[in-house]
């Protein structure tokens, strides 16, 4: 019999602004996890929807809980439903975009994101159920993270030593590591390294991090569930 571990979202659900729990509350803490990826200076933001996302996303809510996110509101807010008016407000544009191509998984979002100072981060995700969601691809490298965990996300040189840098520093903060995975396209060529902790990452720590030799940049996603 295969087990797997249940998280408090499999087993309650979610606390959330309704109607659905993969359209509301999956896409909103998806939209919100791209945001922390992209830096809260966002000005504007495309949402391509796939599947079931695309064919649903006006009547079940999922429009209002994607632009919720990007500005930073919880699934349980009570302001979701207002999210277009007060992405408005703070001069964050946005559109979706329905897409014909075939997702691994039918409440699927890719979030292109424009910050103020002109970059451009895209974002791969899915709302896998009971407001769970897995991020799958971050500016077109493949990774594979549920924000469930405090997380750690370096881009860097992929050269030896990083690696072992970082988690040095982890060491002496007394944060442990829950998982860690490192994805890259080419040898020697810029990787991501996504670090899922036990414990949550402290600015300093994570401005320690970003300095090492090698590290173009650190940017750690909050927990949605605080783990002991």
């Amino acid at each position: 019999m295969n087990l797997r571990e249940y998280s408090v979202f499999d087993i309650m659900g979610p606390v959330m602004i309704g109607p659905s729990s993969s359209h509301t509350a999956g896409a909103a803490r998806l939209a919100k996890i791209a945001r922390q990826i992209a830096g809260d200076d966002v000005k504007e933001v495309q949402f391509i929807l796939y599947d079931s996302f695309a064919n649903t996303y006006k009547g079940h809510g999922t429009d209002k809980a994607l632009v919720a996110g990007i500005i930073g509101l919880d699934p349980d807010d009570e302001r979701l439903p207002n999210s277009f008016e007060l992405a408005k407000e703070q001069n964050i544009s946005f559109s979706f975009v329905k897409s014909d191509k075939d997702a691994s998984h039918p409440n699927t979002v890719r979030m292109v994101i424009k910050n103020k100072s002109g970059d451009v981060i895209e974002v791969l995700g899915s709302s896998i159920g009971g407001g769970n969601v897995v991020l799958k691809e971050i500016n077109g490298m493949n990774v594979e993270f549920t924000g469930e965990y405090e997380t750690l996300i370096t881009k860097h040189i992929d050269k030896p030593g990083i690696i072992a840098m970082v988690t040095k520093v982890l060491s002496e903060h007394m944060i442990n590591i829950a998982f860690m995975r490192v994805y890259r396209q080419l040898k020697g060529d810029m990787a991501i390294m996504v670090i899922e902790s036990d414990q949550t990452i402290p600015e300093d720590v994570r401005i320690r991090i970003e300095h090492i030799d090698g590290i173009e940049k650190a940017i750690v996603v909050d927990s949605v569930i605080k783990h002991k």
